[in-house]
């Protein structure tokens, strides 16, 4: 059975993203990108499904510490067993184009007995792929190594002590005394091609810190959660495809928003939505030259026919994403169905412009210049929204129920024409400014006066509605009315009265009003209370504002790694892992509690 999800550990080499388990286990790797079929899969199933374990034989052994280099995700395991103490040091080189994961073992104190089992799975554990053994001196500058093929991809095992077949399995011991070390390095390669010659651990790992170290040094942060933000910063950059610029949700699929039901989708794709987001975190926080990267990869993405828009994009702007269920698979701790592909993809969602414009404001604020090609697409996806001006949609929460609409969409079709009366009024850019804001007029009206329930004081998730939605929350973000307006203020309160737990944590919106046409029940979203965070530390709500942040803060795990969801009653992270969208939320919310104005920020760049 696979570990508590906030159990793992992420590495990156900036196309792919591994989980380790504390006990030492590699459960989850796609190879060579965040979206190729995985090689292990036991974080959806068992070690049938493949593993990489690396962990003290002696099955009483405790790990005394777990960390990453600082400002790095160089992985450092210690363990303690009846005979020593042993270190696992897990990287893998970024930004380089070669698919590896290195793994060293370093005898720390005594004589340590070296457990090590792999199982090589390709195509989510469904395949057994043939494996030989490649005698000395075939490998240039190498030793032995193990080879594994399937179809057209390989990987190969290099490094001693290579563990023998037990069956489908490689299994083997081997001894690491105080002051050795003993590296491994498993590479994905074409099949058609040699076997890559082995990387020098000691120049891998120098490299890797150093890139890391650097990166993170650039982070501009304050306040008394400034390492929060700078780790989930990091792991952003984690998350992005060092050539493509393209951010992926999560590096997994199918990890359950309800442990044992169907809610278990593949984040392992690009969302304009995270994408616009991340590009505002990036400008807020010193990362101007990746903010202009992600918003080249958002125009990539974006370009074509507005009529043919989607919500997210393959990690290189690929659109056919498919949604199917692996059977084969019993999912984590028999959550099913694990699904990979994405159905929401042909979704329409109005709201995803309006995201994508905002962000290219505040780019704009902070001294970003547009070209002919980027404000003439600007142009068209207002274009687009105009045209589909009375559509109904399935909202920012990707419903599978019937379209409506949803007072969130509206309110972002709203933002999207308000950026352009701006990049006209504001930064002399060409453009139909009186026809924009007529219809931001009228989507006003509109919105006051069918999205907002005098009876309730507060706005609804969808026109005629009495439910709330914790997207509400988004309306003082982009400008619709103040944090402190009376029709916010009263939001609040009503959004407090119905979505807010026990435990304190905000739900996304009552699932048993089968509005998303799924199964009721999940548990509260991390962002949409990291959004209340930022709505209570924007009105002065500082004391309920820091309690709900230290909360959450205090839900990452020891790394500092945020799932999508957390279930209080279990004390434990659900939903794919780690979570961009958390992290994200993380990040405004920290920044509204040290003060920082995005929007007056953005305009002083």
């Amino acid at each position: 059975m696979a570990a508590p999800i906030e159990d793992y550990a992420l590495l990156s080499d900036l196309a792919t993203g591994p989980l380790i388990s504390r006990s030492g286990s590699v459960d989850w790797l796609c190879f060579p990108r965040f979206d190729s079929p995985s090689v292990f899969a036991a974080l959806l199933g068992n070690e049938d499904h493949g593993r990489w374990l690396l962990a003290p034989a002696d099955p009483d052994a405790v790990v005394v510490s777990r960390q990453y280099l600082e400002s790095t995700f160089v992985l450092e395991t210690t363990w303690q067993t009846s005979t020593g103490q042993m270190r696992v040091t897990d990287l893998m080189p970024p930004g380089q184009g070669r698919s590896s994961l290195l793994r060293r073992v370093t005898g720390v104190q005594g004589t340590v007995s070296v457990r090590q089992e792999l199982s090589i799975r390709p195509q989510y554990g469904a395949i057994v792929p043939w494996m030989s053994r490649i005698r000395k001196n075939t490998v240039p500058g190498s030793g032995d190594a193990l080879l594994a093929m399937a179809g057209p991809d390989a990987w190969a095992l290099q490094g001693p002590h290579l563990p023998e077949a037990h069956g489908h399995v490689r299994l083997g011991d081997f001894q690491v005394p105080a002051g050795e070390s003993v590296d491994f390095e498993l590479t994905w390669f074409p099949s058609y091609k040699e076997v890559p010659a082995p990387l020098d651990f000691d120049a891998a790992l120098e490299e890797t810190t150093r890139y890391w170290t650097r990166w993170g040094g650039n982070c501009r942060q304050d306040g008394i959660y400034g390492p929060a933000v700078k780790r989930s910063l990091l792991v952003l950059r984690a998350l992005t495809h060092y050539e493509t610029g393209g951010i992926v949700a999560a590096p997994t699929t199918s990890l359950p928003e309800d442990f044992g039901g169907s809610r278990n989708w593949d984040y392992r794709f690009c969302w304009l939505r995270d994408a616009a987001l991340t590009l505002e975190a990036m400008l807020t926080h010193g990362y101007e030259t990746e903010a202009l990267k992600w918003r080249n990869w958002l125009l990539r993405a974006l370009a074509g026919d507005p009529e043919d828009v989607q919500i997210m994009y393959g990690v290189a702007g690929e659109r056919d994403l498919p949604e199917r269920v692996l059977d084969h698979l019993p999912g984590y701790q028999d959550a099913r169905p694990v699904r990979i592909g994405n159905a929401a993809v042909a979704q329409y969602q109005a709201d995803v412009v309006g995201e994508v414009m905002v962000a290219l404001e505040r780019l704009r604020l902070a001294g970003g210049k547009e070209d002919t090609f980027s404000w003439a697409l600007q142009r068209a996806l207002l274009g687009f929204v105009e045209k589909h001006f009375d559509d109904k949609d399935f909202g920012l929460w990707e419903m599978r129920g019937t379209a409506q609409y949803f007072t969130h969409s509206r309110v972002m079709m709203w933002a999207a024409f308000d950026c352009g009366v701006r990049a006209v009024r504001d930064h002399g850019l060409p453009g139909p400014a009186e026809h924009w804001e007529e219809l931001r007029r009228r989507l006003r009206s509109e919105i006051m006066e069918r999205g907002f329930n005098a009876e309730l004081n507060s706005f609804t998730q969808t026109y005629g509605g009495t439910q709330t939605d914790a997207a509400l929350l988004a309306l003082p973000q982009v400008g619709f009315l103040a944090y402190d307006d009376q029709h916010m203020l009263g939001t609040v309160a009503q959004l407090e009265r119905e979505l807010l737990t026990d435990e304190g944590l905000l739900l996304r919106y009552r699932t048993e009003t089968g509005v998303d046409g799924l199964e009721p029940g999940e548990h509260p979203f991390l962002a949409c209370s990291f959004w209340l965070v930022e709505q209570y530390a924007r009105t002065h709500r500082q004391s309920d504002a820091g309690a709900l942040m230290d909360r959450l803060v205090g839900f990452s795990n020891e790394l500092g790694l945020l799932s999508e969801e957390y279930a209080p009653e279990d004390q434990r992270m659900a939903g794919n892992f780690p979570q961009a969208f958390s992290h994200l939320a993380l990040v405004r919310a920290a920044d509204a509690m040290h003060g920082v104005d995005l929007l007056s920020l953005a305009a002083q760049e």
